[in-house]
């Protein structure tokens, strides 16, 4: 059967829209798919996490430690009224009463996702890290955001904190200054501690005067809700936010009102008791 051009280019046609309205259906249909949630049930109460799929890095970890069981009867290591309760140590599950918690996690970060829209409002879920260039999180400790009720001259204050963190981060990864970095890094491997106070002047001075960057507004959206329920204003946009708090921040009140000792760390034990996902894409 012999068909003409214009047949030919209909079909043709015809094809491609069939084949795009599949595609646009199926995108949606996996659009439409609900955020996973998070039980977390603590010795002070249960607390429900919704993940952002704004960072699948952080999200399908966070997943597959949940899975795994790797939060399972780990403690509440730090916590600061007003601030966070931070939790995470995979070493806190045995811990004793003495024991200096915050620095032990699996052994590898992951790639920060610091998300404009994601911020420390109270109830946020973000990723803890170490002070390191890349911003990148670690792999099991994370805090939930407490913090305090803002006003503007706090929030004008916390645009310079932000702004303070910012410059470091862009001026440690500057090209012009990679010689000096590589420089403290081998006076660190060497041990060598006065090359290291002296290089680290420099490079404090450098980043305390860096302007190469461009300088954050906090957006008035975010103002309005840090000025209606709090939160922590000054780590926006240097730690990564991946997800938020959506039952249970009685909870979060009740842990983070504890009374600590050395480090930040709960007198009593808060302890996670179990995690468990709800629901998951």
């Amino acid at each position: 059967m012999a068909f003409s051009i214009k047949a030919i280019l209909f079909l043709s046609f015809a094809c491609v829209l069939f084949f795009a309205k599949t595609n646009s259906e199926t995108q949606k249909e996996i659009n439409s798919e609900p955020p996973v949630e998070v039980e977390m049930i603590t010795n002070y109460g249960t607390i429900i996490l919704r993940l952002s799929d704004e960072t699948p890095l952080h999200r399908d970890n966070f997943i597959k430690l949940v899975e795994e069981g790797v939060y399972d009867s780990l403690l509440f290591h730090r916590v600061i009224q007003e601030f966070m309760i931070q939790g995470g140590d995979v070493k806190s599950k045995f811990a004793d009463s003495v024991a200096a918690l915050g620095s032990a996690d699996l052994p590898y970060q992951i790639p920060a996702e610091i998300v404009p829209t994601l911020f420390h409002k109270k109830g946020a879920l973000a990723a803890a890290r170490t002070n390191n260039p890349q911003r990148a999180s670690s792999s099991t400790q994370f805090y939930i955001v407490q913090g305090k009720v803002q006003n503007d001259s706090l929030l004008t204050h916390n645009e310079g904190r932000i702004n303070k963190m910012l410059a470091r981060h862009y001026g440690i990864n500057d090209p012009v200054n990679k010689p000096l970095a590589d420089s403290i890094q081998v006076a660190l491997t060497a041990k060598d501690t006065s090359t290291v106070q002296t290089l680290n002047k420099r490079m404090n001075l450098i980043l305390d005067n860096y302007t190469q960057y461009e300088t954050y507004s906090i957006p008035e959206a975010h103002r309005e809700v840090y000025k209606t329920i709090g939160g922590s204003p000054h780590l926006d946009q240097n730690y990564t936010v991946f997800g938020e708090v959506i039952q249970g921040l009685e909870v979060v009140d009740s842990i983070a009102a504890v009374e600590t000792g050395p480090r930040d760390r709960p007198i009593t034990e808060v302890r996670i008791l179990s995690m468990r996902i709800l629901a998951k894409k």
